[in-house]
C-alpha cells in the first residue's frame, strides 16, 4: 500500500483505521513514523493537547519535526510555553512558520485589524498559507483533534484523507477526553500555556481569543462576537 495522499484510496483508509482501531495513542504514532519516517511533522499550536502530543511524540521519535504557525499575534505566553518546550525537548526539530506579509505589510495591504473586519482572510494570510507551504515539504501530519472537541470532529479518524491541504492527516488523540488530558499533563508534569488557568480552554492569536466563562462551550472564546468557530485548517472536502 503506498501511504501518500495522491496514491491512497479512501477504502484503504477504512482498512487502515480499522487495523488501528483498538490500538493506543502510542502504538499509532509508531505506526506513523514507520509508515512515513521522516516526511512526518506535528503541526502544534502548544494547546493542552499539544503538549500531550509533543510528549508522546518524544517517547517515539526524540528528533521530531514540529512546526508552529507564528501569527505573529500570539500571546507572550504562549511563546514563553515553546521556549520552556525547546529546553525540555531540546532534540525535537522544533520550527516557528511565519506569514509572507509582516503584521505592517499586512496592515499596508489590507487596512488595520482585518481579524476583526474579515477574520477568515486573517486566518488564510498567516495561518493557512503558511500550513500549506509546510506540509507540501512532507506526506503527513500529526495534528491533535479530539472528537469530543467540537461537532465538526467528532467523526475524525486515527488516519483521514486531507483535501484541504492535499495530505494525510494523522490523528492519535481522538479519543481523549479533556480530563485524561489534564491527568496526563499533571502526571507527567508537563509545562503548559499559563492562560488556561485563567479561563482560556483554547488559545489562538491574542486578538481573537477571550476568557470562556464556567458551563460556556470551550471553543467559544475563539473568534468571540463572530460566527467563526474554526480557522479553516481541520475543515475540508472529507468533513474534518
Amino acid at each position: 500500500m503506498n501511504l501518500t495522499y495522491e496514491q491512497l484510496q479512501e477504502n484503504e483508509y477504512k482498512q487502515i483505521n480499522e487495523e488501528l482501531e483498538h490500538k493506543d495513542t502510542l502504538e499509532v504514532i509508531k505506526w506513523a513514523y514507520e509508515s512515513f519516517g521522516d516526511n512526518l511533522v506535528y503541526s502544534c499550536s502548544f494547546g493542552a493537547e499539544g503538549m500531550v502530543l509533543i510528549d508522546l511524540i518524544s517517547k517515539v521519535k526524540k528528533d521530531a519535526q514540529i512546526v508552529f504557525l507564528d501569527t505573529d499575534f500570539h500571546f507572550k505566553e504562549t511563546y514563553d510555553l515553546i521556549d520552556q518546550v525547546k529546553s525540555k525537548y531540546p532534540s525535537l526539530k522544533i520550527e516557528l512558520a511565519k506569514p509572507e506579509l509582516t503584521p505592517e505589510e499586512q496592515v499596508e495591504k489590507y487596512g488595520d485589524k482585518l481579524w476583526e473586519r474579515q477574520p477568515d482572510a486573517c486566518c488564510q494570510i498567516r495561518k493557512l498559507v503558511p500550513l500549506q507551504r509546510e506540509l507540501n515539504k512532507y506526506d503527513a501530519w500529526f495534528s491533535g483533534l479530539r472528537r469530543e472537541q467540537s461537532p465538526t470532529r467528532a467523526n475524525t479518524q486515527f488516519v483521514n484523507q486531507d483535501n484541504r491541504f492535499k495530505s494525510i492527516k494523522v490523528c492519535p488523540l481522538i479519543h481523549w477526553t479533556e480530563e485524561e488530558i489534564w491527568m496526563y499533563i499533571r502526571l507527567h508534569k508537563l509545562p503548559y500555556n499559563e492562560l488556561h488557568d485563567k479561563r482560556y480552554p483554547s488559545i489562538g492569536c491574542e486578538y481573537c481569543t477571550k476568557p470562556v466563562a464556567e458551563g460556556e462551550d470551550p471553543r467559544s472564546g475563539r473568534w468571540a462576537n463572530s460566527e467563526k468557530t474554526e480557522c479553516g485548517l481541520h475543515v475540508n472536502g472529507s468533513g474534518i
